[in-house]
C-alpha cells in the first residue's frame, strides 16, 4: 500500500492486532504522514500468520464453525482497510449473463466438492465467507466470467483432498491489504453494483492505489438467514489470487 492509500485513514480510527469481535481501544491520529506510515509498519510487524479461526471471534459469521479472520488496520465512515494473511480456497468459474445464475451454478459445484466429490470422499465443513470474483468492465446483458470460492477449513488449509471435478481447483490468496465496504440485506446484481461502485468512488477520492480490473463480492450468510445479513465489496492492490502452485504470479507486478 503506497503513501496515498495509507494517508486516507490518517485522521480516522487505527487499530493494531484486532479481529472482528474484539477490537482494542482505537488510536486517533491527526498528525503528520510519518506517524501514519510508522503505525502501518507496526501493524504489519505484529500481524499473525494466516488464520481461519473460530466463528465465535467474528460478529459476521453466525452459521459456520470457522470463519476468515483479519486485522483491522484502520477505518473511515465509508470503508475499512484490512490486512489478510495467506489462505487457500477451493474455486470454480462459470460464465453467464447474470450474476445470480453464475453463483447458483458455481455454488452447487463447490458444494458437491465439500460433501464428498473429492479423491477421499471426505465431507468438509462449510466456512464463511464466500467470495465471488467479478470483472469491473462487465456490462448489463453481457456475458461475463464469475469465479466463486469457498474458504477451506483450518484442518484442510495445507492438505485438502483433490477435487474429482476438473472444473474445481484450489486458489491461493496472497497476503494483502484490502479495502472493504459493508452493507446488509441481500447480495444481488443491483445492490452489488451500487456498493462496489461507491467503494471505487471513495477510494478514487482519496487517490488510493487499487486494482481496476476486478473486485470481490463477499457474502457471509446462507439464504436461510433473513435478518442481520452481511455483505461486502472488496478491492485490493495488485494480484490477490492465483491457482495453487503458481505463487510466483503474486509477485508479477513487482517484476
Amino acid at each position: 500500500m503506497d503513501a496515498a492509500s495509507t494517508e486516507m485513514c490518517s485522521s480516522t480510527e487505527w487499530n493494531s492486532r484486532t479481529t472482528l469481535a474484539a477490537r482494542p481501544e482505537s488510536f486517533h491520529f491527526t498528525t503528520a504522514m510519518a506517524c501514519v506510515s510508522g503505525l502501518l509498519l507496526l501493524v504489519l510487524m505484529v500481524t499473525a500468520e494466516a488464520y481461519v479461526g473460530n466463528s465465535s471471534e467474528s460478529s459476521f459469521c453466525t452459521e459456520t464453525k470457522e470463519c476468515l479472520l483479519f486485522d483491522l488496520v484502520c477505518k473511515t465512515s465509508e470503508y475499512e482497510v484490512r490486512h489478510y494473511s495467506p489462505t487457500r480456497w477451493v474455486s470454480t468459474e462459470v460464465e453467464s449473463y447474470f450474476m445470480e445464475i453464475a453463483v447458483t451454478t458455481a455454488f452447487r459445484r463447490l458444494f458437491k466438492y465439500i460433501t464428498g466429490a473429492n479423491e477421499n470422499g471426505q465431507k468438509i465443513d462449510m466456512t464463511a465467507p464466500v467470495l465471488v470474483k467479478m470483472q469491473e468492465d462487465r456490462k448489463v446483458l453481457q456475458s461475463s466470467v464469475y469465479t466463486l470460492s469457498f474458504l477451506l477449513p483450518s484442518a484442510y488449509q495445507k492438505n485438502a483432498p483433490k477435487p474429482t471435478d476438473e472444473k474445481v481447483y484450489f486458489t491461493d490468496m496472497a497476503d494483502a491489504m484490502v479495502y472493504v465496504r459493508s452493507y446488509g440485506g441481500w447480495m444481488v446484481s443491483m445492490t452489488e453494483r451500487i456498493h462496489s461502485s461507491q467503494l471505487r468512488k471513495d477510494l478514487d477520492r482519496v487517490q488510493a492505489s487499487y486494482g481496476k480490473d476486478f473486485h470481490y463480492a463477499v457474502g457471509y450468510d446462507s439464504p436461510m438467514k433473513l435478518l442481520n445479513r452481511h455483505n461486502e465489496p472488496r478491492s485490493s492492490e495488485g494480484i490477490l489470487d492465483v491457482p495453487a502452485g503458481n505463487q510466483n504470479l503474486l509477485h508479477a507486478k513487482d517484476a
